[in-house]
């Protein structure tokens, strides 16, 4: 490998929705830095299992529907 081509990889602390810290390595930001999340596993719904609704005003959902209507879809 090339020396000197890799970013700096240091302890970050990562601030998740529900105000917990976690801290981990990374490479954003500097060493000590806080990085704040929008959205974690804790408050995801792909990762919590809530319900998720298509909204589609005529687009591919409305079309694919249309098309496989007979099929149960």
């Amino acid at each position: 490998m090339k020396a000197d081509i890799h970013p700096d990889y240091h302890v970050i602390e990562v601030k998740m929705t529900d105000g917990s810290t976690v801290e981990m390595r990374s490479t954003w930001g500097a060493e000590g830095d806080t990085l704040t999340l929008d959205v974690d596993p804790t408050s995801h719904p792909a990762w919590t299992g809530g319900g998720h609704r298509l909204l589609d005003s005529g687009g591919r959902v409305s079309k694919f529907k249309k098309k496989y209507a007979g099929l149960g879809f």
